[in-house]
């Protein structure tokens, strides 16, 4: 067994968000969720089978829902998503990483 550290490796340049598994089986994912200045496209929503728990571990970034609510995440802040909650990213921090830690249940 090997541990590893969810701040480490980092790439210095970003052209797309990164999404990593970390862990799951067929109920419960935890993923890692790099993005510096990615933001969701201007049309359409993420509309999920599963709740969404999210924290922002480093960064800063705004979500934005369908019924125009609008929150804004800095570090260490987390929001419960329900499923079918439509939602988008309207901002991640252009000037370094925001790095999210994603729990789909």
């Amino acid at each position: 067994m090997k541990s590893h550290n969810i701040l480490a490796e980092i790439p210095a340049k970003l052209d797309q968000e990164i999404f990593e598994l970390l862990a799951g089986n067929g109920t419960v994912t935890i993923e890692r969720i790099i993005s510096k200045g990615q933001k969701s496209p201007e049309s359409g929503w993420y509309d999920q089978e599963k709740n969404e728990w999210v924290l922002v571990l480093k960064g800063r970034a705004m979500l934005s829902f369908e019924d125009q609510v609008s929150v804004h995440l800095n570090e260490g802040d987390f929001i419960n998503i329900p499923a079918h909650k439509k939602h988008k990213v309207v901002w991640t921090d252009p000037d370094s990483a925001t790095i999210w830690l994603a729990v789909h249940y």
